[in-house]
C-alpha cells in the first residue's frame, strides 16, 4: 500500500497545499539526490504540521492515529523486544493483548521498517497506529530515564521494608535520591522542580527556560516516603495531606548554597510538590542585560528617572517580572536614596536596599509593611506583589506623596494594567495622576546557537503576522544539538511593551475610557505592542516566530 501512496496528490487534494508548492517540493527532494522524504521536505517548507500529515495518512491508509500521551504505555513488555530495532524504525510497542501486538509508527510509508518489524515479530499479529515522531521518541527517553532510577530506586524500597527505616536520617537512600533529583535539577539549570504522583508511577520534571522536561520515572511504591521527607525538609506538616502547604529550606548542593521555595497541593493520586529553585550566588542581571531594545530600554530609563510616581511590571507569573524590578532597583540604587522593598518572599539580596519580608500568618500583608514603610522616609519603594485595593491605594498615595513607587500586576498587556486598577476599586482621577509608566513583559525561548539553521514557519503562522512582516522574510529555529539538550533553544530573552502615560493619556485615563480608547489612544503617543518587539527578536534570529506565538495573542 506504501510505494502505491502518492502523498502530495493526496495534499493537493485535500487542499492542503497547491500544485505549485507540490512541484517546488518535488524539486527540493531532487535537489536532495532524494536523501529527503517528500513528508518531511512539506514540514520544513511550513506546509504541513507534522500532526496534519500523520492524520492524513492515518485516515488514507486505513490507520488509527494514536496520541501516545492518551495511553498506558506496558513498559514491560518492550523489554521483550530489540530496542534498537524498534528506534531505528521510529515505532514503539506500547501494548500487547490476546489477539495483537499494537505498535505505534511514525513513518507508515518505510516499507522496509515495517517489514522488518513484521519479519522479527511473529508470536502474533501486529496491530498498526500512526504517532508523532517526538512522541515516540520521549517515550525511548523515559524508558531510559525509568532505567537510570531504578537501581536508587530498588535501595529505597528495601529500606523502607526494613525495620531500621528512619524518615530523619540524613543518609537514607530517600535522601540520597531527593539530593540526585536537585543535583539533576541544577545541572538541567531548571528554575523549578515538579514531583507529580499518577497512578501507577510519580513524574518528575524540571522548567527549563519556561517549558517542562521529565527527568526521572518513579515508581508509587517510593512517593510516600519522598513526599514526607521533602515535607520534614520544608517544616510541613507530614500529616496534612487535605490542603496545601507551603515552606523553604536551605541545602548545600554541589558545593554551593541554594534556596528552594516549596509547595505542596492535594491532587488525586497524592500531593503534587513543587519546589523553586534560588541560587543565592546567581548574578543579578543589570538593565542592559534584560534583552529589551535600544528603544525599549531608552523608554524604561525615563521611567526609572521619574521624581515621584507608581510604575507597574505586568504579566503572568513566570514571566521575569520579579528580575526586571531588581535589575531596575540594582540599576538606581544609590548611597544618597533610601529604597525599601516588600517581597513575598524575599529571592535575592540587593546591596544598599532595605528589604522587607511580610507575614500573613500574623496578619502583616503587603498592604501592612507598606504603611510602616512609609514611616521610614524612602525615596523609592519596590511593592513585590498588588493583590488587593488596600495595597493598591496604599502605593498610590505614596506615589502622589513624592515617592517612586514600582510594582508588579497580573495583566495581559500594558494598557489592560489601567482597567485593572479600576477593577480593584481606584478612582480614574487618581490613576491618572499617579500612574507613570507600565511595562508587561514575556520570556522567550532562545534559539541555541550551536544548531541555528533558517527555518521556514508554518503558513498559518506566518498569516497571523503578515501585516507586521517583509515579504520573503527569513526565520530561524535550533536543529537540537547536545548543547541545548536536543531543544534547539538555550536561554531566555525577555519582549515588552512600554507604555508611557503623558498628558493627553492621563487625560483619557481621568475621563474613564476603556481599554481599546486607551490603546487607540496610547498607540498614537508612540506605543507598540509586545507582539513587534517579539517579531523584531525573531527577525533578527534571536528566537523564533512560533515562540513568540507561544507567548503573545494576536
Amino acid at each position: 500500500m506504501g510505494p502505491k501512496l502518492r502523498l502530495g496528490d493526496i495534499l493537493v487534494e485535500q487542499k492542503k497545499i497547491t500544485h505549485e508548492q507540490l512541484m517546488h517540493a518535488l524539486g527540493v527532494q531532487k535537489q536532495s539526490n532524494f536523501s529527503k522524504k517528500l513528508g518531511e521536505i512539506f514540514i520544513e517548507e511550513g506546509l504541513v504540521s507534522e500532526k496534519d500529515l500523520a492524520t492524513i495518512l492515518a485516515s488514507q491508509l486505513g490507520y488509527s492515529f494514536l496520541d501516545l500521551y492518551s495511553v498506558d504505555i506496558d513498559f514491560s513488555v518492550l523489554k521483550n523486544y530489540s530496542l534498537n530495532l524498534l528506534k531505528n524504525a521510529d515505532a514503539i510497542i506500547f501494548k500487547e493483548d490476546e489477539d495483537f501486538i499494537h505498535i505505534a509508527v511514525a513513518d507508515p510509508l518505510n516499507v522496509e521498517a515495517m517489514e522488518s518489524l513484521e519479519n522479527i515479530i511473529i508470536i502474533k499479529p501486529i496491530k498498526f497506529y500512526i504517532s508523532l515522531k517526538h512522541d515516540i521518541k520521549h517515550v525511548f527517553e523515559r524508558l531510559e530515564i525509568i532505567e537510570t532510577a531504578q537501581v536508587l530506586m530498588n535501595q529505597v524500597k528495601q529500606e523502607i521494608a526494613s525495620k531500621e527505616f528512619k524518615l530523619d536520617n540524613e543518609q537514607s537512600s530517600i535522601m540520597l535520591l531527593i539530593m540526585q533529583i536537585l543535583k539533576s535539577s541544577i545541572i538541567n539549570g531548571a528554575s523549578d522542580v515538579h514531583i507529580e504522583p499518577n497512578e501507577y508511577d510519580v513524574s518528575v520534571r524540571n522548567r527549563v527556560d519556561g517549558v517542562l522536561r521529565e527527568i526521572f520515572v518513579l515508581d508509587i511504591e517510593v512517593y510516600n516516603a519522598l513526599a514526607s521527607r521533602i515535607k520534614i525538609l520544608g517544616n510541613l506538616d507530614i500529616s496534612e495531606k487535605r490542603k496545601s502547604q507551603d515552606g523553604r529550606f536551605s541545602m548545600n548542593v554541589m558545593g554551593r548554597n541554594f534556596d528552594f521555595r516549596l509547595s505542596t497541593a492535594p491532587t488525586l493520586h497524592g500531593e503534587s510538590i513543587v519546589m523553586r529553585i534560588l541560587d543565592q550566588e546567581k548574578i543579578l542581571l543589570t538593565l542592559d542585560q534584560l534583552g529589551m531594545s535600544e528603544k525599549n530600554l531608552g523608554k524604561f530609563q525615563d521611567l526609572l528617572k521619574s521624581p515621584y510616581g507608581i510604575v507597574f511590571v505586568t504579566g503572568p507569573t513566570g514571566s521575569g517580572k520579579t528580575t526586571t524590578l531588581y535589575a531596575a532597583l540594582n540599576d538606581i540604587k544609590d548611597i544618597k536614596n533610601k529604597i525599601i522593598t516588600i517581597e513575598d518572599p524575599i529571592e535575592y539580596q540587593l546591596p544598599l536596599v532595605q528589604q522587607m519580608q511580610t507575614n500573613d500568618k500574623i496578619g502583616y500583608g503587603f498592604a501592612d509593611v507598606l504603611r510602616s514603610v512609609l514611616r521610614q522616609d524612602p525615596d523609592i519603594i519596590m511593592v513585590g506583589e498588588t493583590r488587593d485595593e488596600e495595597t493598591l491605594s496604599t502605593a498610590v498615595g505614596a506615589s502622589l506623596t513624592g515617592h517612586l513607587v514600582f510594582s508588579t500586576l497580573h495583566t495581559n498587556d500594558a494598557p489592560s494594567a489601567i482597567t485593572r486598577m479600576v477593577q480593584m476599586g481606584l478612582p480614574s482621577y487618581l490613576i491618572a495622576d499617579s500612574l507613570v509608566g507600565v511595562v508587561t513583559q514575556r520570556l522567550v525561548r532562545k534559539v541555541c546557537t550551536f544548531c541555528k539553521k533558517e527555518h521556514k514557519p508554518q503558513r498559518s503562522d506566518i498569516a497571523k503576522v503578515k501585516a507586521y512582516i517583509p515579504e520573503n522574510s527569513t526565520f530561524y529555529s535550533g536543529e537540537g544539538c547536545s548543547k541545548c539538550a536536543f531543544s534547539g533553544y538555550d536561554g531566555r530573552i525577555m519582549i515588552c511593551e512600554i507604555l508611557m502615560i503623558d498628558d493627553a493619556l492621563s487625560s483619557q485615563i481621568s475621563l474613564g475610557k476603556n481599554r481599546y480608547e486607551l490603546k487607540e489612544a496610547a498607540v498614537k503617543n508612540g506605543y507598540e505592542p509586545m507582539l513587534i518587539d517579539g517579531i523584531t527578536k525573531a527577525l533578527e534570529g534571536t528566537t523564533s516566530l512560533e515562540e513568540v506565538l507561544r507567548v503573545v495573542k494576536i
